[in-house]
């Protein structure tokens, strides 16, 4: 059983370590013929250049050997000047300072502002080793406002555009509280001017409303304000604003959403925070609903305004809710969806979906909607969330933000920071890397900016896509057969159509028969014995998996790996394997060198080798007396006095007793013990190694039972784990007989002086009787005595 587990055990590590080893050698699995390509496969690769040693590049071996890990290549013989491992590198190119500043210090302008820090980075990427950034992020006070109001004009919004038309001065008088620099826009929406969305009738055109009200044409978007910074302006256009009406339920908000993202030179918007307030009593059409109204072509996504009127309604269809997300991200837009109780679910899910976005609820006649937008507002600026721009292919990011109060986040929780207050600094760790070189091999970028800010970081990124050694390239070099290859990095890289280790062969000529020829060792053979490919007449072994193992040889005829083992070690990790051969190391001998010539192992304690009872082989006694065993044959399991001698630890570790209890651990960890049942289960003598049973007394006269034996050189304590001891008077039963005993007693006495009262009764009543027998008694009458008795006579009675 125990052979068994370490046939497992040994099985699974020779696994875990192929299966780790085969995971860590991506260098070797390229098969890389240039330094350019072997830095590519990874940050653990380099590249070997040297041409001078010979224990470095063996015969046989190709030119992607030279690509391997670093720590193999300098095992392998490599001089670690001779190993190119180039590194990134980054640099900063713009670090203005994020701004510190006061409501009511001097004004600046919004292009003077800075929230994010450093603004412009580049970045020297190596494949696989990431780079990292630090970006700093501080929400600057008295920061600008823009904030355009979008507003449902359909009927059911009659009594919430009155509330609306004093918003201006009202808004910038709260907003005031906030920023110095705040400007208010207005604009409306109804739906699309088709059927089915309007009734197209002349009259109703004029007038979608009943007879008795007055309601304007109907329309898809208008900008009704730009963007101002006068509130009284804002309450006068807002004041003649007239309700319109539209047929179905839900309405055209979306393509008035879209008009007021892309069309920013209409609406007015700055480099500042930019806010959408979209206020609405109903659901809204998405793309595909157009169709309904004949309308099939897609949403450009372009500024349609003319007279600041959508022009192009009938055209195009409704935009979809991820071609609104990407022109309000471009614009960095946040949204606010001022809705009614009614469709607050509706809103909310789309609110999950559009980033920077909060949703409001709006009371029946937008009576609430200043404070709405104030909390809707300092939801979404309490929050920094970044994004980046499309990432270059093979370009991967990750990001760690450092949030207020300690709180580290990572992956995608790592992109944002909450609860930040103004005036609050908080910072991200950016690592990018890059997986090889992009196609074009030309320099990229990528922005990095928080979502709903102006404010980006602009990083260049360019790849290390050749080793340093490649500049000294030698194009057409003699080394490299005529001409044919540019020696560079110690190797030939060869030129179109030619292959070989120094471009010798054409590749149409590679594997004909007479270079195949050249490639076997006898005509019997495999070609390069089966362990690589012929090219060009010379064998070009392969790798294994394993660094440490390689093929070699003018025929691939010799490994390192498959020489002899010992105690599963290569040449028992006393030698090299060299073409499958052992050599091993001074004092060793043996095809596994596993013998060893040091006889001081030998030395028995008497300082005689095998203490005279045995012969020194490969450093470990043979013993020639039977009775005695051990690694230096001073071990007797069965001379006399063994169980005495071991008695005192037996007893402790066993039953921690003894005279050795207190010293137990320290004195007793000489042997393996092995607790049984019963002495039937100990050990019985066999002839592999001999076997002493012992039976011993503690201090409590208790037996114990146990065997001693030398297993090779373990030594074996097999004891039975209960104590037999002498039994001790049973008190029940003593105590039960003498109680018996007594209450018999007790009977018995009471019995016999019951039997003697009764003799004794018995011989008195006899005497008495016969005393009785013997009296004389006087029969005269006592003269006072009187009968008792009187007898009366009826005269009347006549003896009949």
């Amino acid at each position: 059983m125990d052979l068994k587990l370490l046939f497992i055990s040994a099985l699974l590590g020779i696994v875990c370590c192929s299966s780790a080893q085969q995971e860590g050698n991506e260098c070797i699995k390229a098969n890389a013929l240039s330094c350019g390509e072997c830095i590519q496969v990874g940050a653990k690769c380099g590249w070997c250049t040297d041409t001078v040693s010979s224990e470095f590049l063996k015969q046989g071996e190709p030119t992607s050997a030279r690509c391997d890990e670093l720590e193999s290549l300098r095992k392998r013989g490599c001089d670690a000047a001779r190993i190119e491992n180039p590194h990134g590198s980054q640099k900063i190119l713009k670090n203005k300072a994020v701004t510190n500043r006061k409501k009511g210090a001097e004004k600046l302008r919004p292009e003077d502002i800075t929230q994010i820090q450093p603004q412009k980075l580049s970045l020297n990427l190596r494949s696989g080793e990431p780079q990292n950034i630090k970006l700093k992020f501080k929400r600057a006070e008295d920061y600008p406002i823009d904030l355009y109001y979008l507003m449902d004009l359909s009927y059911s919004m009659k009594d919430d555009l009155e509330n609306v038309k004093n918003l201006g001065t009202s808004l910038m008088k709260e907003m005031s509280k906030i920023t110095s620099d705040f400007r208010i826009g207005f604009g409306s929406f109804v739906e699309k001017t088709v059927m089915p969305y309007i009734s197209t009738t002349p009259a109703k055109l004029l007038n979608p409303c009943t007879v008795d009200q007055n309601c304007t044409s109907p329309f898809s978007y208008k900008n009704v304000l730009k963007l101002t910074s006068n509130g009284q302006q804002f309450n006068i256009l807002v004041g003649n604003q007239q309700i319109s009406g539209n047929l179905d339920s839900p309405e055209g908000g979306f393509d008035a959403i879209m008009q007021v993202a892309v069309c920013g030179e209409h609406i007015g918007w700055r480099n500042v925070t930019r806010l959408l307030v979209f206020s609405t009593d109903a659901g809204f059409h998405f793309a595909g609903d157009g169709k309904l109204g004949g309308i099939v072509l897609p949403n450009d996504g372009k500024c349609h305004l003319e007279n600041n009127m959508y022009s192009m309604s009938h055209y195009y269809d409704y935009p979809s809710i991820a071609h609104l997300v990407q022109k309000l991200s471009e614009n960095n837009i946040q949204t606010i969806f001022a809705v009614t109780e009614e469709f607050q679910p509706v809103y909310k899910e789309l609110k999950n979906l559009i980033p920077k976005s909060a949703v409001g609820t709006l009371s029946a006649n937008s009576s609430n909607v200043i404070n709405l937008i104030v909390d809707a507002y300092n939801s979404l600026s309490s929050e920094v969330i970044l994004e980046n721009s499309k990432l270059p292919e093979g370009v991967t990011i990750t990001y760690q933000s450092h949030c207020k109060n300690g709180v580290v986040n990572e992956g995608e929780s790592g992109r944002k920071c909450s609860n930040i207050s103004i005036g609050d600094e908080v910072s991200f760790n950016i690592n990018i890397t890059a997986q090889g070189c992009p196609k074009q091999d030309k320099p990229e970028s990528i922005k990095i900016k928080p979502l709903g800010f102006t404010e980006e970081v602009e990083i260049l990124l360019s790849f290390i896509c050749e080793c340093e050694c490649h500049k000294h390239g030698i194009e057409n070099s003699d080394m490299c057969h005529n001409g044919n290859g540019t020696f560079e990095c110690g190797a030939c890289r060869c030129n179109k159509g030619r292959v070989g280790r120094q471009c010798e062969c054409r590749k149409d000529e590679v594997s004909t028969e007479d270079l195949d020829k050249n490639c076997r060792k006898d005509n019997g053979t495999d070609i390069c014995s089966n362990n690589g490919e012929c090219v060009c007449g010379t064998c070009e072994c392969k790798k294994r998996d394993n660094p440490e193992e390689r093929y070699s040889g003018k025929f691939c005829e010799c490994d390192n790996f498959n020489c002899d083992r010992s105690n599963n070690k290569l040449c028992g990790g006393h030698g090299r394997c060299e073409c499958r051969v052992c050599i091993c190391d001074a004092n060793y001998t043996g095809s596994a060198c596993d013998c060893s010539l040091d006889a001081s192992t030998c030395l028995a304690s008497n300082k005689q080798i095998c203490n005279g009872r045995g012969i020194c082989e490969c450093g470990t006694c043979r013993c020639t007396d039977p009775k005695f065993q051990g690694p230096t044959c001073e071990i007797c399991p069965t001379c006399p006095g063994v169980c005495t001698e071991h008695k005192s630890c037996v007893q402790c570790r066993a039953f921690g007793t003894g005279e050795k209890k207190d010293t137990c651990e320290r004195d007793c960890s000489y042997f393996n013990l092995i607790k049984v049942k019963d002495r039937d289960k100990l050990p019985q003598p066999v002839q592999a190694f001999p076997l002493m049973h012992c039976k011993e007394r503690d201090a409590n006269d208790c037996w114990f039972y146990y065997t001693y034996a030398v297993n090779n050189t373990e030594k074996e304590v097999h004891v039975v784990e209960t104590l037999e001891c002498p039994a001790g008077p049973d008190i029940i039963p003593i105590v039960a007989g003498v109680v018996t005993g007594i209450v018999l007693i007790g009977l018995a006495l009471l019995l016999i002086w019951k039997l003697l009262m009764i003799i004794h009764d018995r011989r008195e009543f006899a005497k008495f009787e016969k005393e009785k027998m013997n009296a004389k008694w006087d029969t005269g009458e006592n003269p006072i005595y009187k009968s008792a008795v009187t007898t009366v006579i009826n005269p009347k009675y006549e003896g009949k």
